[in-house]
């Protein structure tokens, strides 16, 4: 077993980040561990951290929302200590992903942000993604922050509508 605690949860994390073919967010995975009361908030924190710096794992921040991706660095690293990590950890993970794979894909496939543009208004970038492909990108151009900001918050809610319409209207043969 590992001597340091800090170690495994890194380990678990790379491990978790192995076995999705998508990004999981900070809460996801802060879900799994304090759901199973295997570390606290603070320390699943440094950790992700650690993972950061040392390029084993990369993030990407969306308005609120941090996602983590497994590096090559990663998995090497997962591949030669992996085994530290206990069968029974290794189960729990496996279930959580099992019991929850649909939901966390859904919840890290559906992107929305917003930024200010040299022209002063602001564009508004909606995206669906299926694992790391884009489905569709919307970039829209509106006068002010509150309408994107309404937007961003939409997307979630009316993306498939969305992406059903543009794929229905352009492939009808009118």
């Amino acid at each position: 077993m590992l001597s340091e605690p800090i170690t495994l949860y890194k380990l678990m994390n790379l491990y978790m980040l192995e076995q999705v073919n998508f990004p999981l967010t900070n809460a996801q995975l802060t879900n799994f561990f304090l759901e199973h009361d295997y570390t606290t908030y603070f320390t699943l924190q440094q950790a992700l951290s650690e993972l950061l710096e040392a390029g084993l794992i990369q993030k990407e921040t969306i308005r609120n929302s941090t996602r983590y991706e497994i590096t090559p660095e990663g998995s090497d690293t997962l591949s030669f200590f992996g085994d530290k990590i206990s069968p029974a950890i290794i189960a729990d993970i496996d279930q959580y992903l099992k019991e929850n794979k649909f939901r966390l894909r859904d919840e890290v496939g559906v992107i929305s942000d917003y930024y200010k543009s040299t022209s002063q208004d602001y564009i508004v970038h909606c995206e669906v993604r299926e694992g790391k492909s884009p489905l569709i990108e919307l970039n829209l151009s509106v006068p002010d922050k509150t309408q994107a900001e309404y937007m961003c918050s939409n997307w979630r809610k009316k993306s498939q509508e969305i992406y059903a319409f543009a794929m229905k209207a352009l492939m009808s043969k009118e």
